[in-house]
């Protein structure tokens, strides 16, 4: 039987955020859904409660200091301490090198690096007094370099090293942290490159499905499987880990 945890899912309006929120629910957690804004989780939130969940709509710039810790505390005081976190909150600034601005370069950190560096320090709280806890940090294959995503591919590799060292640091306070780094991921996020790129989403979709070795795009839910493995009461003995969920191997 899982015991009820609460859980805190960072970009989780929309996408794979509101999909991981959705199987966190359904197994059996409260779940904070949590994005810049509030209004906009509501829909998740719903959902949730419809089918019996416990959910809690939250409105924060991860990359704020103040409104972090605000959120946090809240989400402690309407749905009890946090011991489960979810750093999937992300923004997407493409360009080639010579193009790209230092906004676009800091906009990028700020959400995925400083944002699940905010969030797992407020929450890291919570779960060393309890003596569990879950951090699944959201990486992606992009990590292991993709053109035109200098900020992206920088970020995505550091939410790794940041996986790494709070598996570390953690490890003794019955703390867990890992990695999961999606591929090709049908989302909005995805369907705007496609619409960047001038290509209709179906035939962006079934010209990338033909690179991947199970002939088909990732789809959120696979994404929130990986999680919820993660979140587990059994995955205790795995921490530090990047799990490719990308239908074929990646280095």
């Amino acid at each position: 039987m899982t015991t009820q945890r609460t859980a805190i899912v960072t970009g989780a309006a929309r996408g794979i955020g509101a999909e991981v929120a959705r199987r966190l629910a359904s197994d059996g957690h409260a779940v904070a859904v949590l994005d810049l804004d509030e209004t906009a989780c509501q829909e998740v939130v719903d959902e949730i409660t419809a089918s019996g969940g416990r959910a809690l709509a939250v409105g924060a710039d991860v990359s704020d200091e103040v409104a972090v810790e605000s959120a946090v505390s809240r989400v402690a005081a309407e749905l009890g301490a946090p011991t489960i976190l979810v750093n999937n909150a992300g923004i997407i600034r493409d360009n080639l090198l010579f193009r790209m601005t230092v906004s676009d370069w800091d906009a990028v950190m700020s959400v995925h690096l400083r944002g699940a560096f905010l969030m797992s320090r407020e929450v890291q709280n919570y779960q060393t007094k309890e003596g569990w806890g879950r951090i699944v940090n959201l990486s992606s294959t992009s990590a292991l370099g993709n053109r035109g995503q200098a900020n992206y591919s920088a970020a995505k590799a550091g939410m790794q090293g940041l996986t790494k060292t709070l598996a570390l640091e953690l490890g003794r306070f019955g703390v867990t942290a890992n990695a999961i780094a999606p591929g090709f991921i049908a989302t909005d996020m995805t369907a705007a490159t496609a619409d960047r790129i001038g290509m209709a989403f179906d035939d962006f979709k079934t010209a990338m499905a033909k690179e991947i070795p199970v002939q088909r795009v990732g789809e959120p839910a696979d994404i929130a499987h990986a999680v919820s493995f993660y979140a587990s009461e059994g995955a205790g003995f795995v921490s530090g880990q990047v799990l490719y969920v990308a239908g074929g191997p990646k280095d």
